[in-house]
């Protein structure tokens, strides 16, 4: 139970900074003046880096381990998030497009890792796993009568 309440923490608070670190760039960026579809522009390289973080995630963790990429996945989030304290100046469209390639590197690893390793504590029990994945996920549970 101790590494299943580590595992959620751990992705409990990526999901807070992920989405704090999406909110800023929409607000800066809506404050220069920019429309919604290049603000939206600035996140296609979040979504193609998690594409691919997608494709070899599993080969990833096989080679370094769920923990590994786990940890490896929250460091780059803390790079990402780092890398938006710069001066005003420096917040440029390729600089922040840079700062979400590496969020989006970060949330597929993360996701990947806190998936799998709940599924390889949760055991055998498929009703099991759904309850452990879903208060991972902050997915509400229904019961069956």
């Amino acid at each position: 139970m101790r590494q299943y309440i580590i595992i959620t923490a751990s992705y409990w608070s990526f999901t807070l900074t992920d989405g704090a670190l999406r909110m800023l760039v929409v607000l800066y960026f809506h404050q220069l003046g920019y429309s919604p579809l290049e603000i939206a522009l600035l996140f296609l390289f979040y979504e193609l880096f998690g594409v691919v973080t997608n494709l070899v995630g599993g080969w990833i963790a096989a080679r370094f381990g769920l923990a590994a990429t786990l940890l490896g996945g929250l460091v780059l989030q803390i790079l990402a998030l780092s890398m938006l304290l710069v001066d005003e100046a420096w917040l440029t469209v390729p600089y922040v497009m840079a700062a979400q390639a590496l969020a989006g590197i970060a949330k597929d690893l993360n996701k990947m890792s806190a998936k799998s390793s709940v599924k390889h504590l949760a055991g055998a029990g498929e009703g099991r796993l759904y309850k452990f994945v879903a208060v991972l996920t902050g997915s509400k549970t229904r019961s069956r009568v």
